[in-house]
Formats: C-alpha cells, sequence, structure tokens
C-alpha cells in the first residue's frame, strides 16, 4: 500500500519552510565554493538523500566533504572522507549561528573557510523550526525524488540529475533536445541548449502552495496548447508553463501515475513542438 502524501500548504509552516531554505542555502554555499564547475550551475546543487538534502562529497582541502540536512534527526551532519564528523542541531538556530559552527566545526579540523565564504548569512535571529512540518516535507521530496527518477529514465536524450537548487528551494530535471537554439552563440553554456525543465516547489511569490512545473526554452508559440488534465493547468502570469497542485496528487488514488503522466504529456509536446 502506498502511504499517504503529507499535506503541505504553505501558510501551515512557512516560518519553518523559509528557515530550511537558508539552511539549504548555507550547505549549498559550500558546495559551490569548492565543487569543479558544471554546466548549467548543477555544481551549486543538492541532492535528496535517505533522510533530507545532503551535497554529496565535494573537495575541501585535500579532504572529502559531505554535509546533509538530516531531516530525519533534526540534524546538520558533516563527514570527512578521513574519517571525522560532526552534527549540530537545525533547531533553535540562527542562520549567522549555523555558519559560524560550521566554520569552527572545520578550522578545528585545520580547514580553513575563506572569510567571505559564509558572510552573507549574517540573521542573529533564532528561526522557527517545526519537525512535524519539516519531517511531511522530508516524506513528499523523497517520494518526488523517485517519481523524477523513474521519469528520467525513460528519456533517451540527455538529462539532469535529479537536484535541488537552493536559491529557490525547487527540486528540478532538466531534459535537453540536442538542438541549438537559432541565434544563440553556442559557447553561451546557459542559453544555448532547447531544453525543458520539470521541478517542484513548495510555494513561492508567483503561487501561494506547493505545485509542479513543466517550462520549455525558448517557448514556441504553441507551448500553451495542449490541453491539460488531472487538476493541472497554464500558468501565464510571470512565466508561461504548465502546472500542477501539489494538492491535487493528496487526494488522489493513483498520485504516483498521475504525476507521471502530467511530466511524460508535456515532455513528448515539448519535443514535438522543438522538432517539427
Amino acid at each position: 500500500m502506498i502511504p499517504q502524501l503529507p499535506e503541505l500548504r504553505l501558510a501551515q509552516w512557512q516560518p519553518t519552510r523559509d528557515n530550511l531554505h537558508q539552511f539549504a542555502k548555507i550547505i549549498g554555499r559550500l558546495r559551490s565554493v569548492h565543487m569543479p564547475k558544471s554546466k548549467h550551475w548543477w555544481h551549486i546543487t543538492l541532492s535528496v538523500s535517505a533522510r533530507g538534502l545532503t551535497t554529496t562529497p565535494f573537495p575541501v582541502s585535500g579532504q572529502q566533504l559531505d554535509l546533509t540536512l538530516d531531516l530525519t534527526n533534526h540534524r546538520l551532519v558533516m563527514e570527512s572522507g578521513e574519517g571525522w564528523n560532526f552534527s549540530l542541531p537545525l533547531a533553535g538556530q540562527s542562520a549567522a549561528g549555523l555558519s559560524r559552527q560550521i566554520g569552527a566545526a572545520l578550522a578545528s579540523q585545520g580547514i580553513e573557510l575563506p572569510r567571505d565564504t559564509l558572510q552573507m548569512f549574517d540573521g542573529e535571529e533564532t528561526l522557527t523550526y517545526d519537525r512535524e512540518a519539516v519531517d511531511r516535507y522530508r516524506r513528499a521530496i523523497g517520494w518526488i525524488d523517485m517519481v523524477f527518477k523513474t521519469f528520467k529514465g525513460g528519456l533517451r536524450e540527455e538529462t539532469s540529475p535529479v537536484q535541488l537548487f537552493p536559491h529557490h528551494l525547487d527540486l528540478a530535471v532538466n531534459w535537453f533536445s540536442g538542438r541549438l537554439v537559432p541565434g544563440i552563440d553556442p559557447a553561451d553554456e546557459e542559453n544555448a541548449d532547447e531544453q525543458m525543465n520539470f521541478g517542484f516547489v513548495t510555494g513561492d511569490g508567483s503561487v501561494s502552495d506547493a505545485y509542479f512545473y513543466a517550462t520549455v526554452y525558448p517557448a514556441p508559440d504553441n507551448w500553451a496548447d495542449l490541453e491539460l488534465t488531472g487538476g493541472a493547468y497554464w500558468h501565464t502570469e510571470g512565466w508561461t508553463g504548465a502546472l500542477l497542485p501539489y494538492s491535487a496528487l493528496v487526494t488522489s488514488d493513483r498520485p504516483q501515475q498521475q504525476l507521471l503522466d502530467y511530466l511524460q504529456a508535456l515532455q513528448a509536446h515539448g519535443k514535438r513542438l522543438m522538432n517539427p
């Protein structure tokens, strides 16, 4: 039996979500400074793990370091290939306080960060941390990560990893047509590739609750002509893309198939428009 998907109404946990967003940015910043550069900013991203969100290993001062937001035990866990580890509580932290503790823990092992690495996280306010809300989020992204990987596994063309971008806290996967965008310099790695982006967001300024999105770049004139089903609709204010409310899956008796149908139908639609 598939467990019921947890509710994620943003109004019920936004202060905690915003706090978690800050913590994700902190560990994402560390990864981005030290990870070898990758196209499309893939070196700044986090990955879903069994317990939450992780940087995966990255090199620092000759060591391999891994930071995890352990959302099961509600701790930040730092582990080194050299055998040492540290664990810090997530509850009762400010962004600045957590940053200082990370820096001190690394310094105790002879790892000195560049001075400006974490200076941007200077908020001293102790932030809200609702363990039950965090656990709901952990269970939701664990499920979504697996569905996105199932979707990715059915695509023959190049795809990105399934990854979380800390700046917007969106879990996403990109699909590439293999064609260059006419009129764009092929060396422009951010804008030269035809692609589609499929993702999940907990809610933002454009949509107030958790949702799935699908966008295409560059967007064809008839991109929004596809008839959407299963509660999905076209969003056109600020950006144009197909939007499926997460809440539609919470009440669904077949949430995985409903999400896969949404992703697969839009990918096929975008691919047809890119290759007329």
